[in-house]
């Protein structure tokens, strides 16, 4: 199958640059912290979510660009057509103007949270009362766990680590002290980040008082510094944001795991490229910083509050006030599946799907487990990309090898940001006797997906799943996922050659029902949008619909660009970054996108094409990125169900529906919520309903 990229000549504002969509992604999150119907904990913990995605936002696509501007590259071609030096200075505007944004929003909530008897108090607002109580939690919590750096006087400033929070001192040194040359004295105190950011205080009456780690170290300054002599003392929060690029060295010496382990220990001292500061900070404190850091004019400088890494928010505590977050959904059962029964004996008649969070991630783990215990299984087979803190997933590939069954787990290490979970991991699979492949060369592996070969009246029956998340049982209560499972011997045959190609990796599988990246998956789906362009001219149905987390292939929203301009209507909800503009005359006026952004994260990706009235329905691990289709093992699946496939057109139209959360993409990039006269429909809610009602008609 040739490629096949549309031949118009580009026109100006073609993309939206996949960096700044990025960031009007990050300001929706920001809407939700500032959503005044929303409760005020779960506002807070957007606030959290908002700094957490900034953080990995500079640790790997600013970096990035950094060093494109660094090797004097324009990347203009990589960028969407601007230069990465413009990007830079732009990135910087839009961060200082969204964090000052989130100040604000931040404070209203406090506002707010007095209103209902919660204070978030500072170290001068403390009773004598909460000083005791403080003061006693110093001593036996928080300095066994303090770091406390004395620079002023060192020649070599310490290696401050990737986003740890530190409180910069600055002590005006009295006359009386010749110790000290200098009139200021200076010291970094890292926060702790063992001890929780938010230390509850005893409640008086109907009032709950919460203070910041931060404040109350800044309480308990006079007891630190009590052998300095000094006429004043501050402390002004900063931080230091690195780059998270792994650079794995080629010591054949050492075990795949040993490099990955060793790489990532070394990023916490990789350049820096972010640097945030407390705005009222002293201006002799903050030249003195930045000169011992070395740190440059392309390293994005922040002005900030008060307080950093409000990432902590998403932790901020319940408080017993059940009223002030979302309500709690128990997930439901799916029709027809019981958890009590034999799983292999339903799957064998028919596929199921699950729909994480709205229905229970708990049959993962019942079908691995039951898998384990089963005389009759011979093998499990599965890729695990983020696993959860204490995984039942893994607890099961255990337990069915220590009952003798032949366990495979192709275990990717380089997960971004979750490196070391899965090494823990790795090495705690490998302790067990459990086979480990470690991805294929150049490839990280993404697909999600585990067969069970079990032998059935002499013949060998293979089971299936395929999921557009991951085996998480943490994630799967916030993400919203599809997870497929079947006995379709078809699927499961190809997902079988899916493991044969991490085996033997120099031998390219044929597929004809699995879509497989890096080989096949973007010239099977410009294939499909060509079959649309060819209904549409010839008088047929056509249409696409998709949902994703990303769009920001270059090529992809060309392809789609060419089906808008033959007529094919275009239906794309999308969450994040999205390089197409929908609704321009001559380009795009055929394509409506929108964004849903509520209490959970929308994650599935789903290709629909309405195929001439037989419609084709796909659920798939991989977004519409260059890295998901020529960089990654990625499984795209067909749903030939019925019942399935009418399940997932029913969602797909409850989430178009969405007035409420919806956001809607267009050249302003304003995040203007989607507004009709029809009735208001939250998507996220009215799914949970949909699936409520199945079980009611079952």
């Amino acid at each position: 199958m040739t490629e096949k990229v549309a031949t118009h000549t580009p026109v100006r504002n073609q993309y939206t640059n996949r960096e700044l969509s990025w960031l009007q992604f990050n300001a929706r999150v920001l809407q939700e912290a500032n959503d005044k119907k929303l409760p005020l904990i779960e506002r807070l913990r957007f606030l959290g979510i908002f700094s957490n995605n900034l953080d990995e936002f500079f640790k790997v696509r600013y970096a990035t660009i950094k060093r494109i501007v660094e090797a004097r590259k324009t990347g203009r071609s990589f960028l969407g057509g601007i230069s990465a030096k413009y990007l830079l200075e732009e990135i910087t505007h839009t961060v200082i103007e969204q964090q000052a944004n989130s100040l604000k929003i931040l404070s209203n909530i406090q506002k707010e949270l007095r209103k209902e008897n919660i204070f978030i108090i500072d170290e001068t607002e403390i009773t004598p009362t909460q000083s005791k109580f403080i003061s006693e939690y110093f001593v036996s919590h928080v300095s066994p766990a303090m770091m406390t750096i004395m620079i002023g006087e060192v020649e070599e400033f310490p290696s401050l680590r990737d986003s740890a929070a530190y409180l910069a001192i600055t002590m005006v040194m009295s006359k009386e002290d010749d110790t000290f040359e200098a009139k200021n004295n200076y010291a970094l105190i890292e926060i702790p980040r063992t001890i929780d950011r938010f230390v509850v205080l005893p409640q008086e009456g109907d009032k709950q008082y919460v203070i910041i780690l931060d404040d109350l170290i800044r309480h308990c300054l006079h007891n630190i510094f009590s052998i300095f002599k000094y006429e004043s003392i501050s402390a002004h929060m900063i931080k230091i944001t690195r780059d998270a690029e792994l650079d794995i060295d080629s010591d054949l010496s050492r075990s795949f795991i040993e490099k990955i382990s060793k790489s990532v220990k070394n990023r916490s001292t990789g350049d820096p490229v972010r640097f945030v500061y407390d705005k009222s900070i002293d201006k002799k404190t903050l030249e003195f910083l930045l000169n011992k850091m070395e740190i440059d004019k392309t390293d994005s400088l922040i002005p900030g509050g008060r307080y950093h890494n409000r990432r902590d928010y998403m932790n901020f505590p319940r408080l017993g006030r059940p009223d002030l977050q979302y309500e709690s959904k128990e997930p439901l059962p799916i029709p027809g599946l019981s958890l009590q029964g034999s799983l292999f004996e339903k799957i064998v008649e028919k596929d199921y799907l699950l729909h994480a969070p709205y229905q229970t991630f708990m049959y993962v783990v019942k079908f691995l487990r039951e898998a384990a215990l089963d005389p009759k299984v011979k093998s499990i087979k599965i890729t695990i990309y983020r696993l959860a803190e204490v995984s039942h997933i893994a607890s099961s590939l255990i337990n069915a090898k220590k009952n003798g069954k032949d366990v495979t787990v192709q275990i990717e290490l380089q997960a971004r940001f979750d490196e070391e979970a899965n090494i823990k991991y790795a090495e705690l699979l490998q302790s067990e006797d459990v086979r480990l492949i470690f991805g294929v060369k150049g490839l990280k592996v993404h697909c999600k997906t585990c067969l069970i070969e079990r032998l059935e009246n002499g013949k060998l029956v293979r089971y299936g799943i395929l999921s557009t998340g991951n085996f998480n049982e943490s994630t799967a209560r916030l993400y919203t996922d599809y997870t497929l499972f079947t006995a379709d011997q078809r699927i499961c045959k190809e997902i079988n050659k899916v493991f044969d190609f991490f085996e033997v990796n120099y031998q390219v599988k044929k597929y004809r029902h699995l879509i497989v990246s890096p080989h096949y998956t973007r010239n099977a789906l410009y294939h499909l949008i060509d079959n649309e362009i060819k209904n549409k001219k010839a008088g047929l149905p056509s249409g696409i619909k998709l949902k994703l987390n990303s769009l920001s292939d270059y090529k992809m929203v060309d392809k789609l660009y060419e089906a808008s301009r033959a007529g094919v209507k275009i239906k794309m909800i999308v969450r994040g970054i999205c390089c197409l503009i929908p609704g321009v005359k001559g380009m795009s006026e055929n394509i409506e996108a929108i964004s849903i952004v509520g209490k959970y994260l929308e994650h599935p990706r789903l290709f629909i094409f309405e195929n001439a009235g037989n419609t084709k329905v796909y659920i798939s691990s991989a977004d519409l990125m260059g890295r998901n289709l020529d960089n990654r093992v990625e499984i795209t699946c067909p749903i030939y169900d019925e019942d399935i496939k009418k399940e997932i057109l029913e969602n797909f139209e409850i989430g178009w529906s969405d007035n409420v959360k919806a956001r809607v993409f267009d050249i302003k990039m304003n995040n203007a919520y989607r507004k009709n006269s029809k009735p208001p429909v939250r998507s996220q809610f009215k799914m949970y309903n949909y699936y409520l009602n199945k079980l009611e008609v079952n």
